[in-house]
């Protein structure tokens, strides 16, 4: 089936001192790097934040106020996807990979979207697979500091359990000495 990817990677990244989270090592690779490659099949490939050089055949935007949240960010990623499906990723995921993609797309069914859910039970909302014009239907009138939650969370929605370390992602120092 063919497929957009929308990779958000704008954040702040202040648990980390603010460093540009997405270009940080992890196995050799950079996490950024890990996003793009669970996302081979997909075209285009949407990169949402500051242009980074060395990351290929992607198509780079900003949202409207550049640090507003992903909702914002997930606006304007999806303002390029003509494609009946786009899968969306954090820029952070340590653990994801093509089969993650695969079984997340797999999973939609005739509903609105797939998450990954954690093993502890949380969905993650940045690890899902999606119909785009759900996903337009959801946005909020005003993204700029939306909660993400809210704006997902009442679409029709597929849980796909994680297999072991797939929504790993980097959020504090610890995490990154832990999957380094």
């Amino acid at each position: 089936m063919p497929y957009a990817g929308i990779v958000l990677a704008g954040g702040a990244a202040r648990r980390l001192s603010g460093v540009d989270k997405p270009a940080l090592p992890v196995g050799g690779k950079p996490l950024l790097a890990r996003a793009l490659a669970a996302l081979a099949g997909a075209h285009p490939v949407i990169v949402v934040g500051p242009e980074r050089p060395g990351f290929g055949d992607v198509v780079w935007t900003r949202e409207s106020s550049p640090g507003t949240g992903p909702v914002a960010a997930l606006a304007a990623g999806l303002a390029l996807v003509r494609t009946e499906f786009v899968v969306v990723l954090a820029g952070d995921l340590a653990g994801v990979r093509k089969s993650t993609v695969d079984r997340l797309l797999a999973g939609i069914g005739t509903a609105s979207g797939a998450v990954l859910v954690d093993a502890s039970g949380e969905r993650q909302w940045l690890l899902g697979a999606w119909r785009a014009e759900a996903l337009r239907s959801a946005l909020p009138e005003t993204v700029e500091n939306a909660s993400l939650r809210r704006t997902l969370g009442g679409l029709e929605i597929v849980e796909v359990p994680e297999e072991p370390g797939e929504s790993d992602d980097i959020d504090t120092p610890e995490d990154l000495d832990r999957l380094s």
